[in-house]
This record gives structure tokens, C-alpha cells and sequence, in this order.
């Protein structure tokens, strides 16, 4: 793995992002942002399971509004997302949003992105400048708010990520171009809070792109592949593209786009840092895929006991084996770990056999350990 791309710092709330801070992991509210009682349930959820900034959309003046009971009522650093109107920023600033996200690619008026910056300088409100393939400005358009339609411009004819020759204009050379423009018109006004997102379905477009601009200018990277998809589907788009970007030192914080239950983007994101040993935040789950030699039905229990660890918040390591072929071997490797046979099962600690238990016991039996390790390994010192 590549040394991380050195980037400026600056602070989400009481976020730090960028600099030598963690590599952060986000999520979006999917509730009716106008519906403060279900908005703030599901953040209170996100940041139980472990979600360290959390975004809402913005679609009208209702929900600007509303961004100022659900930032009363919660802790985690709130981004309030806004394409079209401006003056929703503006709204949104006055409710006392943690960061802003605007679109390049639908705020395409120079004076009123100036009015939204002037505002958040005032403030000290973070600006994050999101790039979307999916809503990009007509080719030759960026900046311009007359004359173009939405529905003909030109960029779906463009050439993606990996297709484009030496001298060909891409898609990539298009966001990269868009994102420059408006990072133009921050710096003019002496405003560096700035983040920078280039998302794109496809894997290529994003990884090219977000190369392209780390090499450009200091800022902090906001890692995302837009509509990923489906929990599974997604997850694994998503590991791939920014796998692959953190992989070469690249992003700052990450956001796991998925069609499911917020809280899943979170599980995802964090499994991607702690599979590429950028956080170690949680446990990690080593677990067997099962064979013809298992006497249990290690698919139920693996998943079972990754539901129960979601609860650990310290970086302990369990290895749940099937059999005692490989299990002990694993279980080395491992703080925790239980190999489970005909009937009983085994419970490690550091590869040493710590006791043997009945199979009707070996659940409760394993998060006793892993709460022992917990507490004598992990604990702060007084």
C-alpha cells in the first residue's frame, strides 16, 4: 500500500478530515429530512453503529428549515445537501449546519455560489464540492446558466474512464474540469474549507478522476461510488472503486452508497478501512466457509456471531472455524476464537485452547471471552 496523498485538514463539527485524522466513514438519512421525529431516529441509529458524519438532503425550505431541531436533537456532525437553489444553502446555514454539499453541476450561477461561500467563510462552515456523473453541466456549459438543456448536453456522449485516447476529451477530463471551476471561485474568495467528491457509477470514471484530482490541488477527498446499488451488489462495487483509490493512499472520508438500510453503508464502509488496515475500529470477524467436514452449520453461526460483534466497539479479532482441521491454526492468528465440532466446541484465546464447551453454549460461551478480551486489553487505563 501507497503512503497516504498528504492533504489539508479541516473540521466537520468536531470532525477532523484530512491531514493525519482517520479516514471517516458517512452515511445519508433516507427519512423525509421535513420529518424531524424520523430523521433524528435514524442518525441516532447511524451513530450507534458507528457513523461519524451524517448528511441530509435539502429539497425545499421546510426541510432547511428542519436542519435546525434535528441538529438540536443530535450529536453527529450534520451536512446539509443541496442542488437547484442556493438560497436553500443560505437556509441551511442559518440552521447551523456542520458542513455544506453543493452541486456544481445545478448551482451553475458564479454570484450565488459566492453568496452561499461569503456565508459559510462567515461561519466557518466547510464547503464539500460534489461532483456527479449523473448530474454534471452540458459539455462546453460549465458555469453557464442560460441557453443549454439538461436533457442535451452532450454528456452521456463522452467517452468514460479507460476508453479515451492520448488528446480524446473524456468524461473524467469533464468532472475534473467542473470541480476545478467551482474550487476557482472558493479560492478567489480566500476560502480553503473545501472538499471535493467525483463520484460515477462506473469504476474506471471514478478511480481516473479522483486521481486526476488529487494530483491538482491539497484538499481533503470525499470517496463515494454514486448508486452502487443493492447491499451485495454495492458493497462490492463500492470495495472495488474505493478499495482501490485507498489502496493507493487516496480519500479522506467515505461514503458506501447503497439500496438498503443506512446502517448497512456504515457496516460496509468501515469493513473496507479495517479490510485495508486503515482503521481498526470494531471487530473483525475471520470466519471459515464451510465444507463437508463441518458437523455445525457454520454459515448461520458466522453470521450470527458478526450480528452479535457489531456491538464491540473495540478491535478485537475473532476467528469462527467449523472444524478442527484449520480452527486452531486460525484461531492463532486470532484474540478470540472458536472451532466448533460434533456436539461441542472449542474457545481460544491467542490460539491456546482456554476451554470446551457444549454446543447448546458455545455462543453465549464465545462473547464471554470476547468481553473478557475486551476488558482486559482494551479498556483505558485510569
Amino acid at each position: 500500500m501507497r503512503s497516504r496523498r498528504v492533504s489539508k485538514a479541516l473540521n466537520v463539527g468536531d470532525v477532523k478530515v484530512g491531514g493525519d485524522a482517520p479516514i471517516t466513514v458517512q452515511s445519508m438519512t433516507k427519512t423525509d429530512t421535513r420529518d424531524v421525529a424520523a430523521t433524528v431516529v435514524q442518525i441516532k441509529q447511524l451513530e450507534e453503529a458507528g457513523c461519524e458524519i451524517v448528511r441530509a438532503a435539502v429539497p425545499d425550505m421546510e426541510a432547511a428549515k428542519a436542519l435546525a431541531e434535528i441538529k438540536r436533537q443530535t450529536k453527529i456532525p450534520l451536512i446539509a445537501d443541496i442542488h437547484f437553489h442556493y438560497q436553500l444553502a443560505l437556509e441551511s446555514l442559518k440552521s447551523g449546519v456542520d458542513c455544506l454539499r453543493l452541486n456544481p453541476g445545478n448551482i451553475r450561477d458564479r454570484e450565488k455560489v459566492e453568496t452561499v461561500v461569503l456565508e459559510a467563510k462567515a461561519r466557518g462552515v466547510p464547503i464539500r464540492i460534489g461532483v456527479n456523473f449523473g448530474s454534471l453541466p452540458p459539455v462546453g456549459g460549465i458555469g453557464m446558466t442560460r441557453g443549454l438543456s439538461r436533457h442535451k448536453d452532450g454528456v452521456n456522449d463522452l467517452l468514460k474512464g479507460g476508453e479515451a485516447g492520448v488528446g480524446e476529451f473524456s468524461v473524467v477530463d469533464h468532472m475534473v474540469e467542473t470541480g476545478l471551476w467551482e474550487i476557482g471561485i472558493l479560492e478567489d474568495l480566500d476560502f480553503d474549507l473545501i472538499k471535493i467528491s467525483l463520484k460515477a457509477f462506473d469504476i474506471d470514471t471514478t478511480v481516473e478522476a479522483y486521481r486526476r484530482m488529487a494530483a491538482l490541488v491539497p484538499y481533503p477527498l470525499h470517496l463515494g461510488i454514486t448508486e452502487a446499488g443493492t447491499a451485495k451488489a454495492g458493497s462490492i462495487r463500492s470495495a472495488i472503486g474505493l478499495g482501490t483509490l485507498l489502496y493507493e493512499g487516496i480519500g479522506d472520508t467515505i461514503r458506501v452508497s447503497l439500496s438498503d438500510d443506512p446502517r448497512e453503508e456504515v457496516y460496509t464502509g468501515f469493513e473496507i478501512l479495517k479490510s485495508l488496515e486503515l482503521r481498526k475500529a470494531g471487530a473483525v470477524l475471520v470466519a471459515c466457509p464451510s465444507c463437508g467436514r463441518a458437523d455445525v452449520d457454520v454459515v448461520t453461526l458466522a453470521n450470527t456471531v458478526d450480528e452479535m460483534l457489531k456491538k464491540i466497539k473495540s478491535p478485537i479479532k475473532v476467528a469462527v472455524m467449523g472444524c478442527e482441521v484449520n480452527g486452531p491454526g486460525e484461531a492463532k492468528d486470532a484474540d478470540v476464537g472458536i472451532a466448533a465440532g460434533a456436539g461441542r466446541a472449542i474457545i481460544f484465546r491467542k490460539g491456546q485452547k482456554s476451554r470446551i464447551v457444549d454446543e447448546a453454549d458455545m455462543l453465549s460461551a464465545l462473547m464471554e471471552e470476547v468481553r473478557k478480551v475486551e476488558e482486559e486489553t482494551f479498556a483505558p487505563t485510569a
